[in-house]
């Protein structure tokens, strides 16, 4: 990889000259490559994937920039991003991780309901769910567009849009027509708009070596705040600091133990779209289970 473009752009936006002098890859990752660049003083964290993916670099920055304006949690910030010889890129500041310890959590918790708390209408003039532009979850495509009511746009634009990838691919869910004509029922609670990050398991959250919490890797769109509680739960679940921090501040409104359920369906249909194997079965079973609520 030659990195002189890409330090040339970031001295252009930083107005500081950056040359760079040492590389590590960086793990972890299973959609894009990472890396850790530095000069003697400065190093960045930079994403790289095939050219065509550039626009899945600009909506992570825009969401990135979206949840920094409400100067509630903290994210990366997103240095510059654009395409050069065989790749796209996106460069962040490098942010320190360590481990949190339960104070951290709690803070994080607190911190992610202020951000759902945020007043959307400020900075979309939408009083509806979706985003001003599609983006990606992992790299599927997620659709945002524009709609007044929330069930309508999760049976619509989140299950129905998964359940048809699946079925392109060869999945076989007997039980999807009963799943989205019950989601009206099932998701009639009316939420609020908020910006969500989208994509919030655990390997996109941690804290900084001083311990400030910090999420990263968004899939960002304006939903319902339970979405992203529910995928906390998804892989295990966060320390339990983190719920108690969060529903100080923003409580859980009551039937989020059902909707969670149909919330995290979206993910495991997403990873069955992505890895196959046995999310396809793990789909049937939550299906089943949302319905026989």
């Amino acid at each position: 990889m030659n990195w002189s473009e890409i330090a040339q752009h970031i001295s252009k936006v930083t107005k500081k000259a950056f040359t760079v002098n040492r590389t590590r890859a960086i793990g972890g990752g299973c959609i894009n490559q990472g890396y850790a660049i530095s000069s003697e003083t400065e190093t960045y964290f930079v994403k790289l994937n095939s050219p065509s993916q550039v626009a899945m670099f600009e909506a992570e920055a825009l969401g990135l920039q979206q949840i920094l304006a409400t100067a509630t949690i903290r994210v990366p910030q997103p240095i510059c991003w654009g395409t050069v010889a065989n790749s796209c890129y996106l460069v962040l500041e490098w942010i320190e991780l360590g481990r949190g310890n339960n104070s951290a959590w709690k803070e994080m918790g607190r911190k992610l309901a202020f951000m759902h708390k945020f007043d959307t209408m400020s900075s979309t003039n939408q009083a509806a769910f979706g985003w001003e532009r599609n983006n990606t979850i992992g790299s599927t495509p997620q659709v945002n567009d524009w709609t007044t009511d929330w069930a309508e746009f999760f049976a619509k634009h989140r299950l129905g849009y998964q359940l048809k990838l699946a079925n392109r691919r060869g999945g076989h869910f007997p039980q999807q027509q009963a799943l989205l004509a019950a989601i009206p029922d099932l998701l009639a609670h009316q939420p609020q708009p908020s910006l969500v990050h989208g994509d919030l398991w655990g390997g996109n959250a941690a804290c900084t070596t001083t311990g400030e919490p910090v999420i990263f890797d968004p899939a960002t769109y304006i939903g319902d705040r339970e979405v992203d509680l529910a995928m906390t739960e998804l892989f295990g679940g966060f320390p339990a600091a983190f719920y108690q921090g969060y529903n100080a501040i923003f409580p859980l409104d009551r039937g989020y133990e059902t909707r969670k359920i149909i919330y995290n369906l979206y993910h495991i249909l997403n990873h069955y779209n992505l890895f196959g194997g046995s999310y396809g079965a793990q789909a049937n079973r939550t299906i089943a289970q949302i319905l026989s609520r």
